[in-house]
């Protein structure tokens, strides 16, 4: 069921580069176009695909990414595609603010670059390895290790609590047992020089040329608006889109937000509560954020890898913490951690008591983006299995997750790949009393080039939204 959510169309056969899509040949236009547009009307687009010798495509699977934005507003909002599977694309835009409007339309991987993710990611696992380090009275090996078994003796680690298998070639003299850090990743080719070449940066995520004009919208009925939205509460479902830029400020269409200026704000809201974070270093810049912008946080040295944690920040005075704890292996992040410092974050939960001061916040993709979907699935499943205990134990609870964000343009790890994960998580979180905060929007339609750890504004707008969902009132 799961696999049938993130089901992508592909081409026929295989392609030649010659015959994949090309950014450049691209068109779009607008579907009936009028004079005047009003805010809250919806603007529509067709898109036709073409290829390097601008023929137009007969197949779908094209991975485009839209925005209308206003740069002059610091405005912007994400746009829907839809994919008729034909070579035609259908783009909407809900109309939110008035003014000069313009849209921006990206390639981000052909179909035909996106036939050979999905291959890659499902059959080359090992496209990316990781290294153990086994040591004992001044003996060192190293073996190569992995998340599936690996060819030849190995040796199998399992840990108790989840279950979850960690493998490593067993090496020749030292035991299994010996096994004490880890070399978090290391990419190996995998592809062709005749593959490689879907992947040129003058083919991904580039923005179509011969766009349209730009639109002027106008305020329209402003007694309209926006309808009233609920508080920031666990369990609200997600509009499309989830919110919008203006003047560099996020407006969320889930719930009534609220912006955290000052550190009193931030502190007002903190104070008392015990929030533990779990993830990658895209939630680890939450924990920065904090502890760099509220003064009267104290970071304490508890003498860990960084990258790794945990980071722990304490404010004595108004009776708070903040903690970050990387998720669990895989992790492709640099520096060689101990085995033992490295945690699944479902244990850590498993050993949380809950309560109405404790605030639960994770997320789990990036570094799962290059293995096959089955392994994702599975460690949501022990993650979620560990939420709904909890929740079970003390409903009060607030859990809180950070979706996918976009920025990540690699063969081995992309943004197509991290999308599918974000569907998958969603998915398999709906009906559960937690909130979800959509970064993969907030990241996608800003006008400061994407990158996979976003910049301080966007950073500060997800914490505002952070600090909503623990304080609403």
């Amino acid at each position: 069921m799961l696999k049938k959510l993130i089901a992508w169309p592909e081409p026929r056969g295989t392609p030649s580069f010659s015959s994949s899509t090309s950014p450049q040949m691209c068109e779009y236009q607008i579907l009936n176009p009028r004079v005047n547009y009003s805010v809250g009307e919806t603007l529509e687009l067709l898109l036709i695909a073409r290829d390097h010798l601008n023929r137009p495509k007969s197949y779908g699977g094209d991975f485009f990414q839209a925005k209308l934005h206003s740069p002059k507003l610091k405005a912007g909002v994400t746009g829907s595609v839809k994919d008729h599977q034909n070579g035609t694309y259908t783009i909407t835009f809900l109309l939110l603010w008035s003014g000069d409007v313009e849209v921006s339309i990206r390639l981000i991987h052909s179909s035909e670059a996106v036939q050979i993710l999905k291959r890659l990611r499902e059959t080359r696992p090992d496209k990316v390895y990781f290294l153990g380090f086994f040591q004992n009275k001044g003996k060192q090996e190293i073996t190569e290790c992995n998340m599936y078994k690996l060819n030849g003796s190995v040796c199998e680690f399992t840990d108790p609590g989840t279950g979850e298998k960690w493998y490593c070639i067993k090496p020749k003299e030292l035991a299994c047992s010996h096994l004490v850090y880890q070399d978090p990743a290391n990419p190996r080719t995998v592809t062709s020089k005749e593959e490689n070449v879907f992947f040129d940066r003058k083919v991904t995520a580039q923005v179509l040329t011969g766009g349209i004009s730009a639109i002027h919208v106008l305020t329209g009925n402003s007694s309209k608006g926006e309808p009233l939205l609920p508080l920031c509460t666990p369990g609200l479902l997600i509009p499309n889109p989830s919110g919008f830029y203006y003047d560099d400020k996020w407006t969320s269409r889930v719930c009534s937000t609220k912006k955290f200026p000052t550190p009193p704000n931030v502190t007002k809201c903190l104070s008392g509560k015990v929030v533990y974070m779990f993830g990658d270093s895209t939630l680890r810049q939450w924990w920065h954020y904090l502890d760099d912008f509220v003064p009267s946080l104290k970071r304490i040295d508890l003498h860990v890898p960084p990258l790794i944690g945990p980071l722990l920040a304490i404010d004595p005075e108004n009776n708070y913490l903040v903690q970050w704890r990387v998720h669990g292996r895989p992790l492709r992040t640099y520096g060689k951690p101990l085995v033992a410092d490295v945690h699944y974050m479902a244990n850590d939960i498993d050993g949380i008591g809950g309560g109405p001061q404790m605030v639960i916040v994770f997320t789990i993709w990036a570094h799962f983006a290059h293995l096959p979907v089955d392994m994702y699935i599975r460690r949501v499943q022990i993650i979620r299995r560990a939420v709904v205990d909890l929740l079970q134990r003390s409903p009060q609870t607030t859990v809180i997750i950070k979706s996918a964000n976009t920025g990540f343009k690699g063969l081995d790890f992309n943004e197509w790949q991290s999308l599918q994960l974000d569907i998958i998580l969603r998915r398999m979180f709906s009906g559960i009393q937690v909130a979800i905060i959509d970064t993969w929007q907030m990241t996608s339609c800003h006008y400061v080039p994407e990158d996979l750890h976003p910049a301080r504004i966007i950073i500060q707008n997800e914490i505002d939204i952070l600090l909503s969902l623990i304080c609403p009132r």
